[in-house]
């Protein structure tokens, strides 16, 4: 991958060899504009088969079989104030089904962290979205104050989960309820997909103000909540 930066803050990305090579051009104060070229008519079939290899073999991992829909990735960033937005988190990116539209949305100066805990994932993210503003990062999203620490990042104004907290023991998803809400900027919001109610309660405990919503045109259809923190 090359980089090239203009004086006047612009840069163009240039990744991929020989005439298969795609250009993506931003500005630090204007979202990039992504070619229309830019998936391949393959791409979305082989998403869709790691994705579901990887939900027969880890099936406590990830949600559903399936990536989302674009109903359920509209309803899920909604809240979200592009303009004034400079860092995002993201847990369980899986395919980059959510990952590739913020990148599509959000500011030209602004960071997206995605943490994974594939190795599938992650490196399919690093190949299929060369994006300069993107961090993908093999990790837990318990560790994420560890991680925007060492990206010496500030605190995120969102942070987007699809991870099945549902599935897990109460004491992993309260964890990482707690230390998302420390993580948060003040006024931040923890914005949560997920298929089932159980997480529901330890949202209550963590948040307090829980706005939840449904989404019925996804398949399997999702619960939304968010989780909003104090105004600084």
């Amino acid at each position: 991958m090359e980089n090239e930066l203009a004086v006047d803050g612009s840069a163009t990305v240039t990744a991929g060899a020989g005439d298969g090579r795609t250009n993506l051009h931003y500005n630090r104060n204007e979202r990039p504009v992504m070619p229309e070229n830019h998936r391949s008519p393959l791409k979305p079939l082989s998403e869709t088969l790691l994705f579901a290899s990887n939900f027969l073999r880890h099936p406590n991992m990830l949600g559903s079989i399936i990536p989302s829909s674009r109903f359920l990735v509209n309803q899920v960033l909604k809240p979200v104030d592009w303009e004034h937005t400079r860092v995002i988190v993201e847990y369980g990116p899986g395919v980059g089904t959510f990952t590739g539209e913020i990148l599509r949305r959000m500011r030209g100066d602004a960071q997206l962290v995605a943490i994974e805990t594939n190795r599938d994932f992650v490196r399919f993210l690093q190949r299929s979205l060369p994006d300069p503003r993107l961090h993908v990062v093999h990790d837990s999203a318990a560790e994420v104050p560890t991680v925007l620490k060492r990206l010496g990042l500030p605190a995120p104004r969102y942070i987007i989960s699809g991870i099945p907290l549902g599935s897990m023991p109460d004491p992993v998803r309260a964890d990482i309820a707690v230390k998302s809400r420390a993580a948060l900027e003040p006024g931040g919001a923890f914005l949560v997909y997920q298929f089932t109610a159980r997480a529901l309660p330890v949202l209550q405990r963590t948040f307090g103000d829980v706005r939840r919503s449904f989404e019925g045109r996804n398949l399997p259809p999702a619960q939304l909540f968010v989780c909003a923190t104090p105004g600084g």
